[in-house]
């Protein structure tokens, strides 16, 4: 059952494949189910993998935004509706980016951390927000940055909710987008020539699309807006867990400093930490063989067949 209705009517997709224990996988923001096959298709034999597609993504593209809700909280209910409807009972959860934020979204709100079996982590800070009790969140001591530029992109799309997709906005709208998406794209990458490559990608407008969240202007400013006003702090929720954690974080990692993801690592008590030295906020392209190798260890160790034998 590749679609499954959620409690607003619409039909988010849900791929599916493997047998044995079951593994709910919560993606990053704009990641599609297939880009987990790599590492995860050794693993069916043994493990049944359960990887929705968010709303605006794949084939869920055509899921409508939810009324009043937020991009995480639209998405917990999401996942909280597929877990019934499969009728799980107990999951491992292998949660990355804002797959993460949405795990710990159903720690917090939810009851989620009793339905967790072990929990694997990759590369997201607990709270988005920077301030005086945090100085770890998205882009660490860039925040006040990142935060200006996104309330730009915001107003401007606030402008045009009538238009569908970014590609029929007017050209000068167009280039005030690709102005300030390449300006968060240098917060994270600094390189003169891969910039170079970025601006042209973002002002041709049948590639552009390739480097935003979204094409459509609706999702755009709906997930702006998520990263905008979240100010939400999981910090209690995640160490809550009395299962088995296991962080995945990468060391160079700009959008979520280190050194947070090492303190959280640090406060539970059975908890690991596999540190991708080569890496910033993406392990699964900048070291694959060693995420591909990482992820065996932890589905293994947490399997249910080891478990019945210790």
């Amino acid at each position: 059952m590749p679609f499954y209705r959620m409690p607003d009517g619409e039909q988010l997709f849900v791929r599916e494949y493997g047998q044995g224990q079951p593994v709910l996988v919560l993606s990053g923001l704009g990641m599609l189910s297939w880009q987990w096959a790599a590492f995860l298709y050794p693993h069916q034999k043994k493990f049944r993998f359960i990887i929705p597609e968010w709303r605006g993504f794949g084939s869920s593209s055509r899921c409508k935004i939810p009324q009043d809700l937020d991009a995480i909280s639209s998405h917990w209910q999401d996942v909280r509706s597929v877990l019934t409807q499969i009728k799980l009972e107990q999951v491992i959860v292998i949660a990355y980016s804002m797959g993460a934020t949405t795990a710990m979204h159903g720690l917090h709100y939810d009851h989620f951390a009793s339905q967790i079996s072990a929990y694997l982590h990759i590369d997201q800070t607990p709270k988005i927000l920077v301030d005086d009790a945090w100085a770890f969140g998205l882009f660490g001591s860039r925040h006040a940055e990142f935060i200006k530029i996104l309330q730009q992109i915001s107003n401007l799309l606030t402008q045009y909710q009538q238009v569908e997709l970014i590609r029929d906005l007017d050209v000068s709208v167009r280039k005030q987008i690709a102005v300030l998406w390449l300006r968060f794209i240098q917060l994270q990458n600094e390189q003169k020539y891969s910039l170079k490559a970025f601006q042209l990608i973002l002002n041709h407008p049948r590639l552009q699309s390739l480097l935003l969240p979204s094409s459509r202007v609706d999702y755009m400013a709906w997930y702006i807006n998520n990263y905008l006003y979240h100010h939400e702090d999981y910090r209690e929720a995640l160490a809550q867990l009395n299962c088995p954690v296991t962080f995945f974080s990468g060391v160079q990692s700009k959008l979520y400093p280190f050194e947070g993801q090492r303190l959280i690592a640090e406060s539970l008590a059975q908890a690991k930490q596999v540190i991708f030295s080569k890496s910033g906020h993406t392990p699964l392209l900048t070291e694959p063989l060693k995420f591909a190798r990482e992820l065996g260890i932890f589905l293994k160790e947490n399997s249910q067949s080891s478990t019945s034998t210790v």
